[in-house]
């Protein structure tokens, strides 16, 4: 198994003296932020899907072995609510196939009114290229069923864990042999960190969803305020050491062998 870690987006002003030092302008921010972590998700795509130009940029300022992840645009998730998916998704993958190598996995992250639908989610799964992982998070209580799991499976996506509040907030199905984990919002202080145990919880859990696997699981913390993000981040990578699972390397920052 190896677990890649990192954050939700790069670009946060108050992670300034967090993660990226005074004298470092903020378009070479991205180069700072992958001398810390192995993997970022793209979250600003969710708002606006950037231009081809802008992801081959993106692919030659990040080292090899560097993961981007990428959220679907809004436009195929909540304006078209899935429906009629082949332009969207035709889209967003010619644009994201400008990172290369370092394009990771795309997330679709459903409406919380969005209610369950199947056979909706398996024709927008079906337009995604051939060996594109696809994680899926649902945010209403009506996705929970077994036919669901079985359209996730079927198609080798990932359902999406998330936590909010420190404990999990969807089911933890394993339904592809690779894996995706969100973090929102912890409990701890300074609001909204994570806490050791929490964080310690979620590694237990990584382990024994891929027992003895050879698996990759990719872990966001989407807690940008303030910078808990980064500091959640680089816990989790030194939680994971310990626990003897392998994380992909992370650069100048890297903790994980003290």
């Amino acid at each position: 198994m190896t677990v890649f870690v990192g954050t939700s987006g790069w670009q946060y002003r108050d992670w300034r003296g967090v993660l990226y030092p005074e004298g470092v302008p903020q378009r070479r921010w991205l180069e700072e932020y992958a001398r810390s972590f192995a993997a970022v998700e793209n979250n600003a795509a969710f708002y606006r899907l950037p231009e081809r130009a802008t992801f081959a940029d993106w692919r030659e300022r990040t080292p090899e072995g560097f993961v981007m992840a990428v959220k679907a645009s809004r436009y195929l998730t909540h304006i078209k609510r899935l429906k009629a998916p082949a332009e969207p998704v035709a889209r967003l993958m010619d644009r994201a196939a400008a990172l290369g190598r370092r394009l990771g996995p795309v997330l679709l992250q459903l409406p919380p009114n969005l209610r369950a639908d199947p056979g909706l989610l398996d024709a927008a799964l079906a337009r995604f290229p051939t060996g594109t992982r696809v994680a899926v998070e649902p945010r209403h209580p009506s996705w929970w069923t077994d036919e669901v799991a079985d359209v996730l499976a079927g198609r080798g996506a990932a359902l999406c864990w998330a936590d909010r509040g420190s404990r999990p907030v969807a089911p933890l199905w394993r339904t592809a042999d690779w894996g995706y984990l969100r973090l929102h919002e912890g409990r701890a202080r300074p609001f909204p960190s994570y806490g050791r145990k929490a964080l310690v919880s979620w590694v237990e859990r990584i382990a024994e969803g891929w027992p003895g696997a050879r698996a990759d699981v990719f872990v966001f913390f989407n807690n940008d305020v303030g910078g808990a993000a980064v500091r959640n981040a680089e816990l989790f990578v030194r939680l994971a050491v310990s626990a003897g699972l392998e994380t992909a390397g992370q650069g100048g920052r890297d903790s994980s062998h003290e």
